[in-house]
Protein backbone atom coordinates (compact mmCIF):
# COMPACT_ATOMS: atom_id res chain seq x y z
CA UNK A 1 0.00 0.00 0.00
CA UNK A 2 1.40 3.50 -0.74
CA UNK A 3 1.94 5.84 1.73
CA UNK A 4 -0.73 8.14 0.02
CA UNK A 5 -3.47 5.63 0.05
CA UNK A 6 -2.54 4.85 3.67
CA UNK A 7 -2.88 8.46 4.35
CA UNK A 8 -6.35 8.91 2.35
CA UNK A 9 -7.50 5.87 4.68
CA UNK A 10 -6.55 7.82 7.49
CA UNK A 11 -8.49 10.70 6.73
CA UNK A 12 -11.43 8.91 5.86
CA UNK A 13 -11.32 6.82 9.16
CA UNK A 14 -10.83 10.49 11.05
CA UNK A 15 -13.79 12.57 9.18
CA UNK A 16 -15.72 9.72 9.81
CA UNK A 17 -15.39 9.78 13.66
CA UNK A 18 -15.56 13.31 13.88
CA UNK A 19 -18.70 14.12 12.15
CA UNK A 20 -20.48 10.82 13.51
CA UNK A 21 -20.96 9.21 10.02
CA UNK A 22 -21.18 5.55 8.72
CA UNK A 23 -18.48 4.17 6.84
CA UNK A 24 -20.87 4.50 3.90
CA UNK A 25 -22.09 7.80 4.37
CA UNK A 26 -18.34 9.25 4.70
CA UNK A 27 -17.04 7.13 1.67
CA UNK A 28 -20.86 8.81 -0.55
CA UNK A 29 -19.25 11.86 0.25
CA UNK A 30 -15.97 11.48 -0.71
CA UNK A 31 -16.71 10.18 -4.05
CA UNK A 32 -19.11 12.53 -4.77
CA UNK A 33 -16.72 15.58 -4.16
CA UNK A 34 -13.56 13.72 -5.39
CA UNK A 35 -12.19 14.19 -1.38
CA UNK A 36 -9.70 11.10 -2.20
CA UNK A 37 -8.39 12.83 -5.41
CA UNK A 38 -8.01 16.09 -3.60
CA UNK A 39 -5.90 14.53 -0.76
CA UNK A 40 -3.81 12.77 -2.85
CA UNK A 41 -2.81 15.62 -5.07
CA UNK A 42 -2.03 17.87 -2.16
CA UNK A 43 -0.56 14.71 0.19
CA UNK A 44 2.62 16.21 0.78
CA UNK A 45 1.22 19.79 2.38
CA UNK A 46 -1.43 18.06 4.38
CA UNK A 47 0.15 14.75 5.56
CA UNK A 48 2.09 17.44 7.30
CA UNK A 49 -0.57 18.64 9.50
CA UNK A 50 -2.73 18.00 12.19
CA UNK A 51 -5.75 15.69 12.22
CA UNK A 52 -7.89 18.38 13.25
CA UNK A 53 -6.84 21.07 9.96
CA UNK A 54 -7.25 18.17 8.01
CA UNK A 55 -10.68 17.95 8.87
CA UNK A 56 -11.44 21.64 8.48
CA UNK A 57 -9.42 21.68 4.74
CA UNK A 58 -11.79 18.81 3.96
CA UNK A 59 -14.87 20.72 4.86
CA UNK A 60 -13.51 23.84 3.37
CA UNK A 61 -13.04 21.91 -0.07
CA UNK A 62 -16.63 19.97 -0.15
CA UNK A 63 -17.89 23.59 0.60
CA UNK A 64 -16.24 24.89 -2.13
CA UNK A 65 -17.42 22.04 -4.78
CA UNK A 66 -20.83 22.86 -3.75
CA UNK A 67 -20.58 26.61 -4.55
CA UNK A 68 -18.92 25.44 -7.82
Amino acid sequence: MSKELRFIVLCIEEYKNEKGLSGKKTLELFNKYSVCEYIKEFYEALHTTGTKYIINDIDLYIDSCKRA
